[in-house]
């Protein structure tokens, strides 16, 4: 049931879960794409500043250490202001600093926009999650799950490919004016279809809990930044990451020992939302999010091919990512989650090392066919891992749980990129090559992918019937 404003109940209706769950996933789906698509229009950006292409990465390193360092504030600010307020305010500020950011003449205009940017996207992504896990009844969790997951999967692999023909054919400005006419959109939806509803007492603020986890999740992105980028020396990383995990024990120990905790990590000691946020949860999106990293580069870097050839092979990567939404619902409730993460797990996994025999000469349709593979089974991993994890929360729980899984995706995401980088460069290196060739990328792909099939055999300690109030299986 869901309590509104005024005290009444409204029994959830699936038609209601899926509209509100749409909502929210266009104003998702405006917030990835944003954090894609600015990355071909650097060098325009570059120019239009009068500074080097290289400094225009700050502007990418604000925004992500920002949303980073706002995220576990999120859920307090929610349950004290209200989810549905929170969200709208968090769109219109995104938004505004969009509007800056194609506005912008100096570097250090859009640095201060980006970092406004970086603020309203921390708040978006977990308050529009509880928001999702409060309108959807169990039954209905997999479709509304679904929809806001669509966002995640199809951004990383179009922006960049819109991207480059905005700043193209328009202007690097339109990559961050794209996001106004969304925003509106987004604005209205949620003003008309999301319910005001009651909150719970959020409490004082544990400032000393947000200052700790806002720090270790900030070093520790920064400093896996940093490593991908080039941008600090070895030694610098490693402070960064020393630092950032010592703040992050630190902030878990707090927790566990205040009355009135920032972050409730209670939701840990349940086993689906642990498997799906820690361990073999991470693993799998470390391997799925290395794919939008490595695929370009590969076509690029490996082969050679121009912006227009690899964005072919992109979009079929996208079309598989598309196809699979239709069918994931029903395998769910055919056959469990417990066998779609792990024979799931392992064809995305087999897809992924299976990119290592890719060469320059293998015929199209065969990379197609791959790809498109590759696209279906990271589509429904990703549904299964964000499903489950929250199919045995409490109510008391959504809020906490909601940005601990933000916190630890976005975590999962920097780290997919950064290890992937790191076999790249250490292919390299033990080779002694002057830059990247097929052979390295191969390295990577088998890594990466055996990572994956790792974590999909953890699956098996699941029960059987893990999850079955949410998928509607039964277990024989």
């Amino acid at each position: 049931m869901v309590s509104t404003a005024d005290n009444t109940e409204i029994p959830p209706s699936s038609a209601r879960s899926r509209l509100v769950a749409f909502v929210v996933a266009v104003s998702f789906f405006m917030q990835m794409l944003d954090s894609t698509i600015v990355v071909t229009s650097l060098p325009q950006m570059a120019r239009s500043f009068g500074v080097e292409p290289v400094a225009m990465s700050i502007g990418l390193t604000v925004y992500m250490l920002t949303m980073a360092a706002f995220i576990p504030l999120s859920g307090w600010l929610g349950s004290r202001y209200g989810a549905r307020n929170v969200f709208l305010a968090a769109i219109a500020i995104f938004v505004a600093a969009s509007l800056f950011c194609g506005l912008s003449t100096t570097l250090a205009q859009f640095i201060a926009a980006r970092a406004v940017q970086g603020f309203g996207a921390a708040l978006m992504n977990p308050i529009g999650r509880i928001i999702v896990l409060r309108n959807a009844a169990k039954r209905d969790l997999v479709n509304a799950v679904a929809l806001i997951t669509w966002p995640a999967l199809i951004a990383p692999v179009i922006g960049p490919v819109l991207g480059s023909f905005i700043t193209t054919y328009v202007s690097w400005h339109w990559n961050f004016f794209i996001n106004i006419p969304i925003g509106l959109i987004g604005l209205a939806l949620v003003w008309h279809f999301v319910p005001q509803q009651k909150e719970q007492d959020a409490g004082r603020l544990d400032v000393i809990g947000f200052v700790l986890s806002a720090l270790g999740l900030t070093l520790l992105l920064a400093g896996l930044e940093s490593f991908v980028h080039g941008t600090v020396a070895t030694e610098g990383v490693i402070v960064l990451l020393a630092a950032g995990l010592i703040m992050s024990a630190w902030a878990v120990r707090h927790f566990y020992r205040t009355d009135n905790p920032l972050l409730d990590l209670s939701a840990f000691s349940i086993p689906t939302f642990a498997f799906s946020t820690l361990s073999a949860g991470t693993a799998s999106r470390l391997a799925i999010n290395a794919m939008p990293f490595l695929i370009p580069l590969l076509f690029q870097v490996g082969f050679g091919l121009d912006a227009i050839a690899t964005g072919t092979y992109i979009l079929v990567y996208f079309a598989g990512n598309l196809a699979m939404k239709s069918v994931t619902t029903p395998l769910l409730r055919r056959f469990g989650f417990r066998t779609v993460l792990v024979v799931n797990g392992l064809l995305a996994s087999s897809s992924i090392a299976a990119c290592a025999v890719l060469s320059a000469g293998t015929p199209d349709l065969a990379v197609y066919a791959l790809l498109f593979v590759a696209g279906l089974s990271r589509s429904m991993q990703f549904t299964a891992l964000n499903t489950i994890g929250f199919a045995d929360i409490t109510p008391s729980q959504r809020s906490s749980a909601s940005t601990l899984s933000s916190m630890l995706q976005q975590l999962a995401m920097v780290l997919g990129v950064a290890v992937a980088a790191a076999i790249l460069n250490i292919s390299q290196l033990s080779r002694g090559g002057a830059s990247l060739s097929p052979v390295d990328f191969r390295w990577s792909f088998l890594v990466i992918g055996t990572i994956g099939m790792a974590a999909s055999l953890r699956y098996l300690s699941l029960r059987k019937d893990a999850g079955a109030e949410v998928s509607g299986h039964r277990a024989d």
